[in-house]
């Protein structure tokens, strides 16, 4: 979870989101009571409990460990995209200097 505020804190927030939604009658009041005390906006604590229930299997989605493997494997994409770029340029030019046309 990327953002201004440390992991500590995110886990400070969501303990207490948890210990203190007993006592509310609904999710959304926990976590306005929640977010009041310390200082965050509702939305924000929102989506770190949407966060940690998908991570933890709780709701469906792509899971954080998920999504950063994606996010790897498009940067290794467009990388590899780049050098295969690269290498048909050359071949084109080792081509051209040998005399045969080009097949692009």
């Amino acid at each position: 979870m990327a953002g201004p505020y440390p992991d500590e804190f995110r886990q400070r927030a969501l303990r207490m989101l948890s210990e203190t939604r007993p006592d509310h009658k609904t999710d959304h009041a926990a976590i306005k009571h929640v977010a009041a005390k310390l200082g965050v906006n509702p939305e924000t604590l929102r989506l770190w409990k949407k966060r940690l229930d998908v991570d933890e299997g709780r709701q469906p989605g792509t899971s954080s460990e998920a999504q950063a493997e994606i996010k790897r494997l498009r940067k290794q994409v467009a990388e590899l995209e780049k050098a295969n770029e690269i290498l048909w340029s050359a071949s084109v030019s080792f081509a051209t200097e040998l005399g045969r046309p080009s097949s692009r």
